[in-house]
């Protein structure tokens, strides 16, 4: 069985979340970050930066959220035919992981980055309901992630941006979502 690590509150209930939109059976290994697990050997074996989160699948082991979204995508999602396809997808996922994610938490830009960031997003809102278009892909676990938890953590205010907001409340209705980062801790 696939095994995910990660610790209360950390990147790996973004990976938590598509493995419940995947439903796929994975085993949630909680590690106790303040206590060090994440630095002990049996760990940095799986991941040498001792960060979460990270998945054994058999004898595969793997860390970074965004490669793990990709890697489960891939190996159990539903991957678009052609190289473009992926490559959009490939593209969000990496948006939302660097771009997206730096320019939201990253307090000493966040003023100058988040308009750049969530005016284009909105724009892309108004006209389609996910990412991609009209249909959920793991593009919008990531992007989507990020963006939930602006209301969770940062409280900024969206009222620019309510194609954004919907968006944000749509990704946090789903079930998987809500067993996945909701259900953090």
């Amino acid at each position: 069985m696939l095994k995910l690590y990660g610790g209360a509150f950390s990147r790996a209930a973004i990976a938590k979340w598509y493995l419940e939109e995947l439903e796929l059976p994975y085993e949630f290994v909680q590690l106790d970050m303040q206590g060090g697990a994440h630095l002990q050997p049996e760990y940095l074996q799986i991941n040498p930066m001792g960060k979460v989160p990270a998945i054994v699948d058999g004898d595969f082991q793997l860390w970074e959220s965004g490669a793990i979204l990709l890697y489960l995508n891939e190996k159990y999602g539903k991957l678009p035919g052609s190289p473009e396809e992926r490559a959009k997808i490939y593209q969000w996922v990496l948006f939302a992981n660097s771009t997206l994610a730096s320019g939201i938490f990253n307090e000493s830009t966040r003023e100058r980055e988040v308009p750049r960031l969530l005016t284009p997003l909105n724009e892309i809102f108004q006209q389609q309901p996910f990412i991609l278009g009209n249909e959920f892909t793991v593009a919008d676990v990531a992007v989507g992630s990020v963006l939930a938890y602006i209301p969770m953590m940062l409280k900024l205010d969206l009222s620019a941006y309510p194609a954004v907001g919907e968006y944000i409340n749509r990704m946090s209705e789903r079930p998987a979502f809500k067993k996945g980062i909701g259900g953090q801790g």
